[in-house]
């Protein structure tokens, strides 16, 4: 009975979404989990979609076209699964923008990180430099 339950409440909301009634703006919670610049793998992120779905294992890939959102899959023959996966292609859209966006700016933050912390290996020398002029 549990999964005639399931199957009534996907109907009812299905039902409830094509009515008219206002659907609720998504909002994506980004998480960074890992970049790897020289890989083909550019990146692993966590996704929490309104604070009430979270997707673990999405892929950052340097594609042909570019980098793309890859969903967590598995494995059928020579094919690959998405585990789980955006319907509209409006969500779709919203979901690789975001992502992408999050992967973007923790790579520029990365790149600076690196940035400031071989400067302030060269800042003494700098200030000793610069004190000595004064």
């Amino acid at each position: 009975m549990a999964g005639k339950g399931t199957k009534n409440n996907q109907q009812n909301t299905q039902g409830e979404a094509q009515s008219g009634q206002p659907k609720q703006p998504l909002e994506f919670d980004v998480r960074i989990q890992s970049i790897k610049p020289s890989d083909s793998i550019k990146g692993t992120a966590s996704v929490n979609i309104n604070g009430a779905f979270a997707i673990r294992g999405v892929k950052i890939i340097e594609g042909t076209n570019g980098l793309f959102v890859s969903m967590p899959s598995y494995k059928v023959g020579n094919d690959y699964k998405d585990i789980c996966f955006p319907i509209t292609p409006e969500c779709r859209k919203q979901l690789n923008d975001a992502v992408l966006g999050a992967y973007e700016q923790a790579l520029t933050q990365s790149q600076n990180s690196v940035a400031k912390h071989h400067e302030m290996q060269q800042a003494p020398e700098g200030q000793a430099m610069d004190m000595t002029g004064m």
